[in-house]
């Protein structure tokens, strides 16, 4: 059942225009990967048929960031991939959203070492972080809805300055259930 049948022959739909764009936008998020190890593989999985990321929108992965509007950093980044990794940041499209995946990305991991980045979110606003030793796939995905989520209700926060602040979502497991704490950025 689609819109063509729920609108009479001769009818007609109104709505608001930022509802239309907002609706756009989460409906077509476009992931930047920037992936290493066992997270990287566990992104791809999450692009598989198994687990079907198109089916919320974000199914064509751009590798330039002028295409892209949400970065998942996966796995570990080094201390000489940071700039790197900053440069992409700056050249991807507003509103721009950051996904980190992977307790490497987070934390630094196990990688306790002075080439390792102990935390990307010392270097980019990170908008969702997401657990695990590689994470499930099923958590990226959640990840993903969480920003649309935001997106759709049109609650992206900005400083007095017009800058966007990152929203500081985390998901924390225990057993089979998935609980979503939103920190305050104010």
């Amino acid at each position: 059942m689609g819109l063509e049948e729920a609108i009479p022959v001769d009818g007609y739909m109104t709505t608001q225009v930022s509802r239309v764009i907002n609706w756009a936008r989460r409906s077509s998020v476009w992931p930047m990967p920037f992936a290493t190890a066992c997270c990287g593989i566990e992104l791809m999985a999450t692009a598989s048929s198994r687990f079907d990321l198109a089916r919320f929108g974000a199914e064509v992965f751009r590798f330039s960031p002028r295409q892209a509007d949400l970065m998942i950093v996966a796995g570990r980044v080094s201390v000489k991939m940071m700039p790197v990794l900053q440069r992409i940041y700056l050249q991807m499209t507003e509103p721009k959203w950051v996904v980190s995946m992977g307790a490497c990305a987070s934390t630094g991991g196990v990688f306790d070492t002075y080439a390792v980045v102990q935390g990307v979110d010392q270097f980019l606003p990170v908008d969702v972080y997401i657990p695990g030793c590689p994470p499930r796939p099923e958590m990226l995905i959640e990840g993903v809805m969480a920003i649309q989520k935001i997106i759709d209700e049109d609650n992206i926060p900005y400083d007095p300055d017009g800058k966007r602040l990152p929203l500081g979502i985390n998901f924390q497991t225990s057993d089979d259930i998935v609980n979503l704490s939103i920190n305050s950025t104010s």
